[in-house]
Order: C-alpha cells, then structure tokens, then sequence
C-alpha cells in the first residue's frame, strides 16, 4: 500500500526557512515529502561540465539535507525529467497534493503545466505559491489595468502597494514536526550526472548590513571588494529569502531597495511579454538593425582582448568568476552593441553561459536595456565611452590593473574599433533601420 503524503518540489527556493510553499505544505498538516529533481532537460543543454550553477545548487540540497537529517527527514533528490520523475514518485506513494512555488520562465510555465496536467490525471492537486518576488504578474500594474512598461511609474505604484505583511516571513519552523520521517536518501553525485565538481568558494549568503548602508554611495565602482552585495546567485537560487532583504532595503537604503524593484519589475515583463525570454525585441522595430555580427569581434569581446581595459577587465572577470560588477556589465553590453553591432543576443547567450546569478528575466531586461531594444531601455543614441566610464569610476584604475594587468605593455592589442567612429557607424545604422518605425 503506497504511503500517503504531501510533497513539496523544490527548484529555485533552496532553503528551508521563509519559504511560501513550504510552509502552506507542513501547515496543511499531512506529512510532507521534501524533493529536487535536477531537470535533465536543462542539464543535458549545458556544454560545461564544471558549470558552478550545478556545483552550487548541489552544495545548497547537501546543506538542505543534513538540517532535514536532523529533523528526522530527508529529501528525496532525482535525476531526470520532471514528468518521468512524478511518475515514478505516484507509484511510490500515495500523493494528495504536490506544493511548489511560481516559476516565471518560458520553460518553467510549460514543465509546470505539463505536471499539473498528470497529476490531475492521478487525482493529485498541483498548488503553487508566490515566493521570489514581492509583487508578481499583474499585482503592480497601470489604473487601467495594463501592466507598467516605465521603470519610475511601477516603482512608486509598487513602494505605495507595498505593506508590513507583503514582507513578513513564512514561519516554517513551526510546524517542522510534519515532515516525512525517513531514513537519509542518497544525493545524486555530479559524476553521475556528467558534471564535475569545483573547490572555489561562492559569495557569502550572510548580507553586510554596512554594504547595504553604504550601496548609494559605493554601487558604481567596481574595484571595491564590498561595494555591491554580490547576493545575486542567492537570489537566483532562493537560497536567501527576498522578503527578508527587502526588509532590511526598506530601513536601510532605498537606492538598494530599487535595485530588488527593478528585478520584480523584470520578472513581471517576462510574464506580460513571454516574446523577450523567447529571443524577440521588447520593441519591435528593433528587429529591423541589421547586425554586423562579425565572430571574430565577438570572439575577442568574449576573451577580454578588445583593447578597451575596462571592457577586456569585465569580461576576464566573468570568465574567471562567474560574476560581473553591475556597472560593468552595462559598459560591455553596450560596447557589444553600440561599439561592435553585434547582436545582444549574442552577448545575452553568452552571460547566459558564465554567470553564476543568470537569471532569464534579468539577463534579458539588462541587455535589451543596453542595446536600446528593451522597454524603459537606454535610448538608443546613448553609447557609453570605455574611456570615460573609466575616469568616472575607476580613475585609479584599480579594477583594470587587477584583471588587464598587461593593459599598458606593448603585447595589449590595440582598440578593436576607435570610439568615435563606432559612435558615428551605430548612430547612423540605428536611425536609418529605425526611420519608418
């Protein structure tokens, strides 16, 4: 006789505290089964077998599984498709209801449609819950009803909407006793899924409250160590609660606070308009410029040898790190784009590739901003100068020296394209593609 249980799936809320679905899960009062499934659909697209994402969210479920050891549980984790999986787990146990928390992406709303649909074939109810993000969908939207496209209006209708409750936590802890009791489970090992492991350190989930105080003032510069919170693959992986951030944001420091609006905003446009996860321009007419597109440019964009310092330190930095400081990562979006007339997509694959924090919904709004293709993007006359970015935010050249040491020798290429020019070319492709529309 199959045993009875609730079951909650976890995917990109890794933690056992704060968390929406979990908590609506062990209120429920049934016994409730903890599970992953490292979705081999995605994982089989992934070129790199040391992809740190993979070593991450393994590192996450290990810590997960040894607090559930100590509650008596222990989670269930999978290798393999999510519907071959629940198929698997329906003739395991006896299911009530599958908990899980909203996921946002193309991707994620077809998989959850799909399970849903084979549960209901089981008589199994699917429940979904709002957990990485404050607001969501259509909670922020115009007073005709029509979702926010502009940054500044759905900022203030969102800090006017928001409340004390929109930001209390799930307390989970409180009914910790409902869990599944089972012996320790066996996690999958990355070998066995074709991945290898990786001895560098992640950033730290634990927030520094004076990095946080002091973001206004220290955001753009990226040669300082804790400028920005480098929180980012928390977020991403749900390892953190955004709720307990944004509290600290709201007391804090409001420049920090928008910071974590633009990212609700982000994942409410990908919701509205599903076309941008899917390779389509927020703004239509912007599938007219016509590219040049030229691999060998990107090539070297990609390796950091374009003879821009700030540019090559950005982009050897996400190479060698998985991550990229914010305001750099506008200078070499825009530098791709503007500079080189390469497609941001291009660029939008290739952060895909090497960030640690990738997230879909702000991957693609920060390089739709930078290629003026995006809504409330960068208008399409701006072109950021290398040279005075530079001077603006890293006059001591710091964050160059760290990552080009060799920027001043003679073995340094020379600039792949000079600034003035690439200004005038993008200037005049963009006008003329953009002249009827």
């Amino acid at each position: 006789m199959p045993i009875p249980v609730n079951i909650i799936w976890f995917r990109r809320d890794l933690r056992l505290n704060d968390n929406a679905a979990l908590f609506h899960a062990l209120k429920a009062g049934k016994e409730v089964l903890p599970i992953f499934i490292f979705d081999s659909n995605i994982l089989l697209l992934l070129e790199n077998k040391k992809d740190r994402r993979v070593v991450f969210i393994h590192e996450a479920i290990q810590h997960m599984q040894e607090a559930l050891i100590k509650l008596g549980s222990s989670m269930e984790v999978y290798y393999g498709t999510p519907l071959e999986v629940f198929h698997e787990l329906s003739k395991k146990y006896q299911i009530e209801t599958v908990y899980t928390n909203h996921d946002y992406e193309p991707y994620a709303q077809e998989r959850d449609q799909s399970i849903a649909s084979f549960l209901q074939t089981k008589g199994i109810s699917f429940n979904s819950f709002k957990d990485q993000v404050i607001f969501e969908k259509m909670e922020v939207a115009k007073d005709d009803g029509t979702p926010y496209t502009i940054f500044t209006p759905y900022s203030k209708k969102w800090k006017a909407k928001l409340t004390e409750k929109d930001l209390t936590a799930f307390d989970t802890e409180k009914y910790e006793g409902n869990y599944y009791q089972q012996s320790p489970q066996i996690i999958p090992s990355l070998a066995s899924m074709g991945f290898e492991t990786d001895d560098r350190s992640f950033p730290s989930q634990v927030f520094s409250i004076e990095t946080i105080k002091q973001y206004t003032e220290h955001r753009n510069f990226p040669a300082l160590e804790n400028g920005t919170s480098k929180l980012g693959v928390h977020l991403r992986f749900g390892t953190i609660s955004i709720r307990a951030l944004a509290r600290k944001a709201t007391t804090l420091n409001e420049t920090f606070l928008n910071e974590l609006i633009w990212r609700d905003f982000y994942h409410m446009i990908l919701w509205n308009f599903p076309q941008v996860g899917k390779g389509k321009s927020f703004k239509p007419a912007y599938e007219l410029i016509p590219w040049r597109n030229n691999e060998k440019e990107f090539q070297a964009w990609c390796e950091g040898k374009t003879g821009y310092p700030i540019v090559d330190a950005g982009m050897r930095e996400l190479n060698a790190t998985g991550f990229m400081h914010n305001r750099v990562r506008m200078i070499v979006a825009s530098f791709l784009c503007k500079h080189l007339l390469i497609d941001w997509r291009w660029g939008e694959a290739y952060f895909a590739e090497k960030l640690l924090d990738f997230d879909l919904a702000a991957n693609n709004g920060g390089w739709q901003w930078a290629s003026s293709s995006g809504c409330d993007a960068a208008p399409y006359f701006r072109v950021f100068n290398p040279a005075l970015q530079t001077e603006k935010f890293d006059k001591e050249l710091k964050y160059i020296k760290k990552w080009v040491p060799e920027f001043q020798e003679f073995n340094y290429p020379q600039p792949i394209v000079v600034h003035e020019m690439a200004r005038k070319r993008v200037l005049e492709v963009y006008a003329k593609a953009l002249k009827d529309n």
